[in-house]
């Protein structure tokens, strides 16, 4: 880290780690690194959790087991408080994204350079200095659209469930501005219809971009706090104090960015159940 920062700079420093890892595909950029460890990670949370089903027992539990069950009991009493219908469906999709979202912005608190280093160690300075890897697949904004796009569809499919595809459709014209009338009805569906396309299409934006904005930018903080380590030894102790602060408050960040993204799911698909 020291030799990165004080052989390019800071810029150069944080321009390489910004880079990500990327092959072509039908004429576009494929993120390696984020695809992988977004299916390594999601690969762990299957495991994990199908591990401790198989092995629950109705006794006294492990402290694995405990752990998994208060995760559960949580996410089942808060998709409780937010969705008042047949939950069997919601409540495994809720854990899904909070414990892939935690395990996703988690990667924000291991090491910044382990990748270069290991990448170093094992090739050489050369082959590192070549090669990008972010392993921070929330601060890839195609990551946090591709989640924002499946909850945006998983709307539109309780939305049509509830209310059929003909009763979904006539809420798009008829709502919010109600009339009496067949031409007050026509004359106000363009609006209607504007205003319904906004709602829906503003819900995946804005719940891609706080997720996003958050983690690209706890990313950056600790690559400016990485620079300062790599400033000298004038340097290194404020760098190992403020890293160490940031990260412990960035705990907070990454839970509470996983929580709003699952809560919000979970609030956006019970409204598709209400009418306007």
């Amino acid at each position: 880290m020291s030799e990165q920062t004080g052989s390019g700079g800071l810029n150069e420093y944080i321009q390489h780690h910004l880079q990500q890892n990327t092959i072509e595909v039908f004429g576009g950029a494929f993120h390696i690194d984020t695809w992988a460890v977004s299916l390594v990670l999601g690969l762990i949370f299957i495991a994990w959790f199908a591990f401790f089903a198989r092995k629950a027992t109705a006794g006294v539990p492990s402290k694995g087991q405990a752990f998994v069950e208060l995760i559960l009991e949580f996410i089942d009493g808060q998709v409780k408080d937010s969705f008042h219908g047949d939950r069997r469906s919601i409540t495994p999709l809720a854990l899904t994204i909070f414990m892939w979202v935690v395990l996703m912005n988690g990667m924000d608190l291991l090491p910044l350079d382990l990748p270069g280093w290991l990448v170093k160690t094992t090739a050489g300075a050369e082959v590192a200095h070549h090669t990008y890897f972010r392993w921070v697949p929330t601060a890839d904004l195609n990551t946090t659209l591709g989640l924002s796009v499946v909850v945006f569809f998983l709307i539109l499919y309780h939305s049509i469930k509830a209310k059929g595809g003909f009763g979904f459709g006539k809420e798009l014209l008829t709502a919010p501005f109600h009339a009496h009338g067949g031409v007050a009805k026509i004359a106000l569906a363009p609006a209607n219809l504007g205003l319904n396309v906004i709602e829906y299409l503003v819900k995946p934006v804005s719940l891609a971009m706080r997720l996003f904005g958050n983690m690209y930018g706890g990313e950056l903080v600790f690559m400016l706090i990485a620079g300062l380590l790599g400033g000298g030894l004038l340097m290194f102790v404020p760098g190992v104090l403020f890293n160490t602060a940031w990260a412990l408050f960035h705990i907070l960040i990454v839970l509470l960015q996983a929580f709003i993204f699952m809560i919000l799911t979970v609030v956006y698909i019970a409204g598709a159940y209400e009418s306007h």
